[in-house]
């Protein structure tokens, strides 16, 4: 993988300023040719077209995303030492989070390119460990990273959650399963701020839970306390927990999987949150707002949360017409001066189309809104900033009036 025989790759003149500016993507039509006969997955030397070095990246020329950079030093050497030295930089990141002083024991400690591991996503649940290998090129380098992992973490076990589609796109199978150590049970309890969960890890959407949103559950909570809350794409329960702690009156979940709401209920039950009427609806949200304004039930509080619409940019416009339609809905169930939590996670949404998506919600909707807090995701899923598609969570605290 890194021996001296590496292909090499050069770019079309004028394409290496990103790479230059340490962007790790480089697309297919940026390259001009490749010297020698690199497998996919293999690590290739870069150069610019009049034969600069730019650095070394591994190929897969399965996708538009040809090249993804390991190093800008073209003599740094890519073996099990060189994980160890990226994967204890970016746990030392967490540290600066203060996220193991006891109250949180869950959280992100790989996030991929934004942590100069391109393709390789690693989460903690407590004493356990959750990995997705999503390349080609990074599955090459899995039991290096695994060895890596276990020396620095020291985990009772590490569990693959490789069951997304996007392995398929680079020519891998879609696996889940134990990788070292023990498996982990059904269920396993995690803390967060002082909340608790039961996560599935094994079958749960993403790794489990949604990490990347504890930041903004906290502060959702935080405008909760006497409100009638709607929370949409409610999945097990996080937005509900917070809220029903700081005081709301009533929280409806509305969401598809009735197994993920069951566990919602239980979240609740698990934080002595019991007495907190809650209403747990099994359906499309869309169709749920419809039935809501249809027969005029109005919320203090709504929380819209739903999944990635858009996974390309090919599917923007379609997820902004989702994105309005569901943002006018809510605006319209709410009660004057009532208050819209909202977000989108997808990556190829920008905070300013966001913006301007909201703004014609509104706008339809007939009513004024402020934007009164700006949210992104939480600091273990850390923004690098010469990789502005790392910023992919997008959210808003708005009041309606």
């Amino acid at each position: 993988m890194n021996g001296s025989q590496e292909a090499t790759v050069f770019l079309r003149p004028g394409k290496e300023k990103p790479v230059l500016n340490r962007h790790p993507w480089v697309f297919s039509g940026a390259i001009e040719r490749i010297e020698g006969d690199p497998q996919d997955g293999d690590v290739v030397a870069l150069v610019s077209a009049d034969r600069r070095s730019l650095g070394r990246a591994y190929i897969n020329r399965r996708s538009q995303i040809t090249l993804r950079m390991l190093t800008w030093d073209p003599d740094e050497a890519l073996d099990g030492a060189f994980w160890q030295t990226r994967l204890e930089w970016a746990i030392s990141g967490r540290r600066l989070l203060d996220l193991d002083a006891g109250d949180t024991t869950a959280y992100r400690l790989v996030n991929a390119e934004a942590d100069l591991m391109p393709g390789l996503i690693v989460d903690r649940y407590g004493p356990y460990l959750v990995a997705q290998f999503l390349t080609l090129g990074i599955e090459r380098w899995r039991k290096a990273i695994l060895d890596a992992l276990e020396a620095a973490c020291q985990p009772a076990g590490i569990y693959e959650r490789d069951d997304v589609p996007v392995r398929r796109k680079e020519g891998l199978q879609e696996q889940v399963g134990v990788l070292r150590g023990q498996e982990p049970p059904a269920e396993l309890e995690i803390a967060e701020r002082g909340r608790r969960f039961l996560v599935d890890i094994r079958r749960g959407q993403k790794t489990g839970f949604y990490l990347d949103q504890r930041d903004n559950r906290r502060r959702v909570g935080h405008y909760a306390a006497g409100r009638e809350m709607l929370n949409c794409f409610a999945y097990t329960g996080g937005f509900a927990v917070y809220a029903a702690a700081a005081g709301a009156t009533r929280v409806v979940d509305v969401d598809t999987s009735a197994e993920a709401l069951a566990l919602c209920a239980r979240n609740l039950a698990l934080n002595g949150l019991e007495s907190t009427p809650a209403e747990h609806v099994v359906g499309d949200v869309f169709q749920e707002l419809r039935r809501y304004r249809a027969v005029g039930r109005q919320f203090d509080l709504i929380v819209l949360d739903p999944p990635k619409f858009a996974a390309s940019e090919a599917q923007v416009m379609a997820a902004a017409r989702g994105y309005k339609d569901i943002n006018l809905l809510a605006m319209q169930l709410l009660r004057p001066n009532g208050l819209l939590a909202t977000f989108s996670c997808s990556g190829s949404v920008s905070a300013d189309l966001f913006q301007k998506i909201l703004f014609g919600a509104s706008a339809d909707a007939g009513r004024q809104v402020q934007i009164v807090e700006m949210l992104g995701q939480a600091g273990d899923h850390p923004i690098l900033l010469s990789f502005p598609e790392s910023a992919y969570l997008k959210g808003a605290i708005c009041r309606v009036m």
